[in-house]
This record gives C-alpha cells, structure tokens and sequence, in this order.
C-alpha cells in the first residue's frame, strides 16, 4: 500500500474561513481612518486583511459597501438613491425627508449615524472621512442625477444633517419627539426648493 502525498497548498492569500467578514471590516476601519475613504482602496483594505481583493468585493461589492458595513450605517446610498431618484422631481423633496427620518427613526438605526455626527464635529480626522463619503457617494451622485449644481445638494444637505443633530443629538422638543410626517410636511417644500428651483 502506497501512501499518498499531501495536498501542496496553492499560493497566493488565504481563502475566506467563518470570521473573514470580520477581519475585512476591522482592516476597514483601520484603513478608511489611517487614509479617509477618497485614498482607501478595495485593494488596500484586502492587503491588510491578508485576503484576496475578490473576497471583498464578494462580501462588499464595492467600497462604498465596506465603508457603509464598516461604519454601520443603515444604508447604503448607491441601493436606496435610484428610487428616491427616479420618482416625480416634483415629490423629490418630500421622498428624500421621508427617507432620512425613517432611516434613524429606531435607536438601532441611527446609533453609528450619530456616533459618527458626534465623532466628526471632534476629530479632524473623523470629519474628513464622512466629508469624502458624503461628497462621492451622495452628494455628487445626487446633483449631476437632477442636473443641479453641487452646492443646492450641500445646502439640502446641511438643512438634513442640521435637523437630525437638533432631533438626535441636542433633543430639542418639540424636534425630538415630533411625528415623522410632521417634519415632512414641514422640511419637504424647502428640500424641494433646494433641489428643483
């Protein structure tokens, strides 16, 4: 009886095991605060990992998805903005509050979204990350969809990210216990008058 050689073990990384997820996130979140999201790569989160870059992109899809699971937001923009987008540019204003505060109407959901608004208005570093990904995932995506200029989308913008660090951060009532169609009602005409005038 002949023994049978060992299988040789191909070069090159490691493949995925049960915690490659995890690893790829946590040399995410290493990578996007050491270079920000605009110098982070797919290719430089996986070297750190010690994964293949194909793995992230099997977990991932893309940048913007490690970024938005590594960050634990509740959303990713390039799945949600196409059907914001693509109803009636009259009702755009409306569909976009109505998104942003049913998105961080749970504690669950908004956590990271505030951790990372309390973060960024105390760490350089912290608020040039959510700058970047802000500018390239939403904001540009946005205003070259309905033909606007950039600063329309950052004014919309700050208008939003002004009302949730009153409602979530600062607690300001009526703000912070206010209905969600309350605050559409009042928010959506001057969204819209940001986006579409």
């Amino acid at each position: 009886m002949t023994e049978r050689a060992a299988p040789k073990r191909r070069p090159g990384r490691r493949p995925g095991t049960a915690d490659t997820r995890g690893e790829v996130l946590a040399a995410a979140r290493k990578v996007f605060a050491e270079k920000g999201y605009d110098k982070a790569t797919v290719r430089g989160i996986a070297a750190e990992a010690g994964v293949d870059p194909a793995l992230v992109h099997h977990y991932f899809a893309s940048k913007e998805g490690v970024f938005v699971a590594a960050m634990q937001f509740p959303a990713i923009p390039a799945n949600v903005l196409p059907a914001i987008l693509a109803g009636p540019r009259e009702q755009i204003g409306e569909r976009l509050v109505r998104f942003l505060l049913t998105m961080t109407s749970t504690p669950e959901a908004r956590e990271p979204v505030v951790a990372l608004m309390r973060t960024a208005m105390v760490n350089e570093q912290a608020v040039g990350m959510l700058r970047e990904f802000i500018t390239d995932a939403i904001l540009t995506r946005v205003a070259q969809t309905l033909s606007i200029p950039p600063i329309r989308m950052e004014v919309a913008f700050a208008q939003m990210f002004g009302v949730m660090m009153m409602r979530y951060i600062v607690e300001l009532e009526p703000l912070a216990s206010a209905d969600t169609e309350e605050l559409v009602e009042i928010l959506a005409p001057t969204l819209q008058r940001y986006l579409t005038a």
